[in-house]
């Protein structure tokens, strides 16, 4: 699997690929209608729509579209997201799976910050979709506030990510419980407290210890405000051994956590290290990069950030 189409996504999915697949819009009036197997289908409306509504979208599609052969669904806003959860829109596409038997990509929520901030995005339980969608192999979902995952098991899913300004402890813990054999590529925008990301170092040990996660290859503990614990934690942590990748990018790392790195245990396994927007010095920079010089690892030190006096902001958080 190629890891690097999933890096730091926060706006677009109107245009481009998802999934390997053009995105395209049902019913785009251009008389260039792809085959429903042939594209991943994009349905949603502005959060300021009063038109038509998703739900009647959603209805559209369904009746208009050969659903037995869709592959991937994007789902973008729905009326007054910033104000209304996605508790409905996770009904109607569990309600209806049976009509999707094909679906194995999916992604809820995908809202450029324009149309509506990541942090306003109102989410709800997504494990419904998991539980209707025994075939899934890719879940990703925007937005943290509201939003909740019970502990599941699912045989099929690939790839699980989160991409939010705070993500929920309970969401973390829900994670961690979950029993995910094929799972390769896990990814979690932490956030900040501010805006609901109050997970712990302890909360991501199961994932760090990697007992529910055998197939695991990439790991993403990401825009955290506590980056530096959690490079320390992953240092020594047993799932690194079996990654091919692991990103602590777009947080608050400084020079303790890099050194927690630099100590800890050999890296130089990994095709990829992304530290990607950081507070190290130039010094210690410097000293990432020739820890790794020669040793084949792919090190993005890129975005080193200035802290305004002692504070840190990281990449995503409103």
């Amino acid at each position: 699997m190629d890891h690097t189409e999933f890096t730091d996504r926060v706006d677009g999915l109107y245009d481009g690929t998802y999934a390997g697949l053009p995105i395209a819009v049902p019913d785009s009036g251009d008389g260039r209608t792809p085959a429903a197997d042939q594209a991943a289908w994009r349905i949603g409306e502005s959060v300021y729509d009063s038109g038509e509504g998703y739900e009647q979208r959603f209805t559209t599609f369904l009746e208009k579209t050969d659903t037995t052969a869709v592959k991937a669904l994007i789902i973008g806003g729905w009326q007054e997201a910033y104000d209304t959860d996605s508790s409905r829109v996770v009904e109607l596409l569990a309600r209806n799976a049976d009509r999707l038997p094909a679906l194995r990509s999916l992604f809820l929520g995908a809202m450029p910050s324009e149309e509506c901030e990541i942090s306003w995005i109102q989410q709800s339980d997504v494990t419904p979709l998991l539980e209707a969608f025994p075939l899934l192999e890719r879940l990703e979902v925007r937005g943290g506030t509201g939003l909740t995952l019970n502990p599941v098991r699912h045989g099929n899913l690939r790839v699980l990510r989160f991409e939010t300004g705070g993500l929920p402890a309970q969401v973390v813990r829900g994670v961690a419980a979950s029993d995910l054999p094929a799972l390769e590529y896990l990814e979690l925008w932490l956030g900040v407290s501010e805006y609901g990301g109050d997970a712990t170092v302890a909360d991501l040990a199961p994932i760090l210890s990697g007992e529910r996660l055998p197939a695991l290859r990439h790991l993403g503990l990401q825009d955290s405000e506590i980056q530096d614990e959690i490079a320390a934690a992953v240092a020594s942590a047993p799932v690194v051994a079996r990654l091919t990748s692991l990103a602590l990018s777009m947080g608050t790392l400084t020079d303790a956590g890099a050194e927690a790195l630099l100590s800890g245990q050999p890296l130089t396994h990994l095709a990829r290290l992304d530290l990607h927007h950081h507070y190290l010095s130039d010094e210690m920079t410097e000293r990432v990069r020739a820890a790794f010089a020669g040793t084949g690892v792919e090190v993005d030190l890129s975005e080193q950030e200035d802290p305004d006096d002692d504070w840190r902001y990281v990449a995503v958080a409103e």
